[in-house]
């Protein structure tokens, strides 16, 4: 990166319309009080996320076994992927206290997060490395010396560029991955610090654990973010990114829609049973056909709602259908006319 750096990827008709679903989505999620994010709900995110992105880093722990590190009780594991739990949750503890535009704060969480697992735990690295697959090379991080200053420089655009916070997101996430700052523990910190952008940008975010998006799409994400950095261009990863955090919060927006029209039938059909039981208090005699254009709905429908009020116990029948009568539960039997 230069010293005035502009990142690497172009502005599409995708990560446009993208962008404005996620916000769109965002806005319906952020008036929502039912989505407040309890403690409970924040510790099961958090366990999630710590998994996932575990997981992706090769942690052999299971998801219980995360989740019994985290509550405090015994696992038998390897001591370092059970260290790496610990490490995590300790930084995920504090990521609402860090600033994403500090570079003082990425060193501290880097810190919080290699603890005793490498000498170089919060600090940028001394030697080259590279990520290799099959004995090959397949990325070359950025020459040491040259890592201090692209982390300053990413930072700052990150803190001062007019970019949505949902590019920065994602361009930080490549560009980090890129750069490849530290000795170990590159890919967990790419990762969280996305999350981290998210979150500072729209707190309903924590809904949306992005390590476990990842985690579920693990071969897809890493051959974008490999043809991202064949080509030096950002633009098909930002929009996989996009589209990755899209869908889950379409889905439940898409639940809560659904919620809302069962909760409106719910209510109308409520609503018919009570009037039905008023008239059946005046008119115990009255049949299906008679009470349908009462309520105006057809006799098929007073029939299932009078069957649901028999089987919820409020509405008796006796005699036939013909010669007997209703009694709505609480009042007197009515004697056939």
């Amino acid at each position: 990166m230069s010293e005035a750096y502009a990142p690497p990827f172009r502005m599409t008709e995708e990560i446009a319309y993208r962008m404005t679903e996620i916000g769109e989505l965002v806005g319906r999620l952020s008036v929502d009080p039912t989505l407040s994010l309890t403690p409970k709900l924040r510790k099961e995110t958090r366990i999630r996320s710590i998994y996932s992105s575990l997981a992706i880093e090769q942690n052999t722990l299971s998801l219980s076994q995360v989740t019994d590190v985290i509550e405090g009780r015994r696992v038998l594991g390897p001591p370092d992927d059970i260290q790496e739990v610990k490490n995590a949750l300790e930084a995920y503890r504090q990521m609402e206290y860090l600033d994403p535009c500090s570079v003082d704060d990425l060193l501290s969480a880097h810190r919080l997060m290699m603890r005793g697992l490498i000498d170089e735990a919060g600090a940028f690295r001394k030697g080259q490395v590279g990520i290799f697959s099959d004995g090959q090379m397949i990325h070359k991080g950025a020459p040491p010396e040259l890592v201090p200053g692209l982390m300053a420089q990413l930072l700052a655009w990150l803190r001062d560029a007019p970019a949505h916070p949902l590019i920065k997101s994602c361009v930080f996430h490549y560009e980090f991955e890129n750069i490849h700052p530290f000795m170990d523990g590159n890919g967990r910190m790419g990762r969280f610090w996305q999350t981290l952008i998210l979150q500072k940008w729209q707190p309903v975010m924590a809904w949306l654990p992005v390590e476990s998006l990842i985690h579920e799409r693990q071969g897809e994400y890493y051959a974008t973010l490999s043809e991202a950095d064949r080509h030096n261009d950002a633009t098909g990863f930002i929009a996989f990114m996009l589209r990755l955090i899209s869908e889950p919060l379409r889905d439940i927006c898409n639940r809560q829609l659904q919620d809302v029209v069962n909760n409106v039938a719910n209510n109308v059909v409520d609503q018919n049973a009570k009037t039905l039981l008023m008239i059946l208090r005046e008119r115990p005699n009255a049949s299906a056909r008679e009470l349908a254009p009462l309520v105006r709905l057809s006799a098929r429908q007073v029939q299932r709602i009078l069957a649901a009020l028999q089987a919820d116990g409020r509405l008796i029948r006796h005699g036939s259908p013909r010669g007997g009568y209703w009694e709505v539960l609480g009042e007197s039997p009515h004697p056939s006319g």
